[in-house]
């Protein structure tokens, strides 16, 4: 037996001061995102948590109300619960497909190479970034005969009249899980467009004599256990789009819809957070349920997803 496996584990270890010494030089790279992400982003999460406990106004000192946000926002507010089921129906229906969507189109485009690949990147994702995407949806959902989706439906027979789409009730909700699903190739799909670059060709020479036949074998049991990083990212990322969606709804819609048909926990905590009401006690309750969901959601999708392969 070699005599250095015998020694205690501790001779091995470092301190924290020690290796922090020995790895300033990356310390020092990190403190500056480390700074702004603790002062904007961990602080305000924390002060939020605080001020879900109190009566806000921004006029008078926050008073102390333990949980009454949180009792009247979960039992007596009927608005909140509508958005609630809106943001899930939401979040179940384009999470989902619009990942799926970003994983099958880089798939495909990767296949490409050269102009074309970097021509059909851009394609797909350009509506998520273009800041005319509303007035486009605008012009398609008008309300009148000059509505290029009324004026198609109404030259195809399939109806006589004008359809006012986000100012009928039962048209909203879809509409906007149509016009998402559209937006949805994002960050996560440039995410998975980078992964699949990344998988060395060798896996799959490898894969082949072990017993792979076919694309979707290697899909499987190659590429995405070894895109586990992007596939991660790209999870977090559509949660985030799903479960935070406010901008299609105001946009398109109102803020309110008729009916509340378009609203969600967002556009809910915009109108005590943003609106006249200057709520920001109630507001911020609002957004600590809208986080926890946002991420248990996460969590339970991370455990999923390293089933992946397996």
């Amino acid at each position: 037996m070699n005599p250095a496996t015998t020694k205690p584990d501790n001779e091995f270890k470092e301190s924290f001061g020690q290796y922090m010494k020995k790895h300033n030089a990356s310390y020092i790279m990190l403190a500056p995102y480390f700074t702004f992400f603790t002062l904007f982003t961990v602080l305000p999460v924390i002060a939020s948590l605080g001020l879900s406990l109190t009566h806000f106004n921004m006029l008078e000192m926050p008073q102390w109300v333990g949980w009454s946000n949180y009792t009247r926002l979960l039992l007596e507010d009927d608005l909140f619960l509508l958005a609630f089921r809106n943001t899930m129906i939401f979040a179940l229906i384009t999470g989902p497909v619009s990942y799926i969507l970003c994983l099958l189109f880089a798939w495909i485009i990767n296949e490409f190479q050269g102009k074309m690949r970097a021509f059909l990147t851009l394609i797909f994702y350009a509506p998520s970034i273009s800041g005319q995407a509303f007035m486009v949806w605008g012009l398609i959902l008008a309300g009148d005969r000059y509505g290029y989706l009324n004026g198609l439906l109404i030259r195809m027979g399939f109806m006589q009249e004008a359809i006012l789409w986000m100012r009928t009730e039962k048209y909203v909700l879809p509409v906007l899980i149509v016009v998402q699903l559209w937006l949805s190739l994002g960050t996560g799909f440039l995410a998975f467009i980078a992964g699949l670059k990344t998988v060395d060709k060798s896996l799959y020479e490898a894969a082949a004599v072990d017993g792979i036949k076919n694309r979707w074998q290697e899909l499987w049991f190659v590429t995405l256990p070894a895109m586990r990083p992007q596939l991660m990212f790209g999870a977090i990322m559509q949660i985030t789009q799903s479960f935070a969606v406010a901008d299609i709804s105001i946009n398109l819609a109102g803020n309110p819809s008729v009916n509340y048909a378009g609203s969600t926990i967002v556009t809910h905590l915009l109108d005590y957070g943003a609106g006249e009401r200057f709520d920001m006690g109630y507001a911020a309750a609002i957004a600590t349920v809208l986080f926890i969901l946002m991420v248990g959601t996460n969590k339970l999708v991370q455990r999923l997803l390293k089933r992946v392969g397996k």
